[in-house]
């Protein structure tokens, strides 16, 4: 799908890099067929060294006569980076954003441009084993389909929808996910310590339990709850360890973080928030 396609992104920050490797790493493309703007030279000159790409620090440079573009830049910048971009996308082109929050309105009336994917990948995404939910608008063919799948499958799996109220979940879900593990992470590992291990021996039992928890789920057709109350017997440790976490509200709290961090997506986008979880307000939160 991308056989001598040119390929821009706009922004090289980390996400916009873990694409580029992806991209190179699965011989999607050639360095030539790549184009990043990025305002500091420095991260330009860093690109050019890894990866032997084209770069600029002109955005509307970065997108003349390419057929791909991938807005890879947070959701604060987008106002000020798309009317640079008006009117300079080919009529042949797809636009991809990966800007939190920012709606397909937005985005295709700002660029006066119909073809758009609005896409949230995550951070795994930087080592190949990210998940992304994307949506096009009714102006992307099928052509601009499969070029935006191949780009965005560099990061790891991807999941095509088609109401963009999705969007705004995932981001709360899978995008904001990984800092979700990370933090269980971060507390097993200081409580590990707390026990008496070294933290270096603390954070190698963490590691593998996670990556081993997570691919046994994977391969089993059963709910992670039955899988949970395998290991869970009667009287012992793990019922003794889940009685805590439950006691101390570990659903509720995940629920409610993932609820805000939906708020906010969807705040982002200039839309209203949405009724607080049970109907709670913020002063009694």
């Amino acid at each position: 799908m991308l056989d001598d396609k040119k390929v821009a992104f706009i922004g090289g920050g980390v996400m916009g890099e873990a694409m580029v490797k992806g991209l190179l790493r699965q011989e999607l493309v050639t360095p030539t067929q790549l184009m990043v703007a990025d305002p500091l030279s420095d991260r330009c000159s860093t690109l050019v060294e890894r990866y032997a790409i084209n770069v600029t620090t002109d955005n509307a440079e970065a997108v003349m006569d390419c057929d791909v573009i991938v807005l890879s830049i947070k959701p604060q910048i987008i106002p000020m980076v798309l009317p640079e971009l008006a009117g300079k996308i080919e009529a042949g082109g797809v636009v991809i954003s990966i800007a939190a929050g920012i709606p397909l309105k937005t985005i295709v009336g700002t660029l006066g441009h119909a073809s758009v994917v609005r896409a949230m990948p995550n951070t795994p995404g930087q080592i190949g084993e990210g998940i992304t939910v994307w949506k096009a608008t009714d102006g992307v063919s099928e052509v601009q389909l499969g070029q935006a799948q191949a780009v965005l499958g560099a990061l790891g799996e991807t999941v095509q929808v088609d109401d963009e109220r999705y969007l705004d979940m995932a981001t709360a879900l899978s995008g904001t996910g990984p800092a979700y593990v990370l933090l269980v992470m971060e507390a097993m590992i200081d409580a590990g310590v707390h026990l008496g291990f070294s933290r270096r021996i603390a954070e190698k039992l963490v590691l593998q339990t996670m990556r081993g928890t997570v691919e046994y789920a994977r391969q089993s057709p059963r709910h992670p709850a039955t899988l949970r109350n395998e290991v869970t017997s009667p009287g012992g440790t793990s019922a003794e360890a889940i009685y805590q976490l439950e006691k101390g509200g570990l659903r509720t709290v995940i629920s409610r973080a993932i609820w805000a961090a939906y708020q906010r997506s969807v705040a982002l986008g200039g839309g209203s928030d949405q009724p607080r979880l049970a109907g709670r307000s913020p002063e009694n939160d």
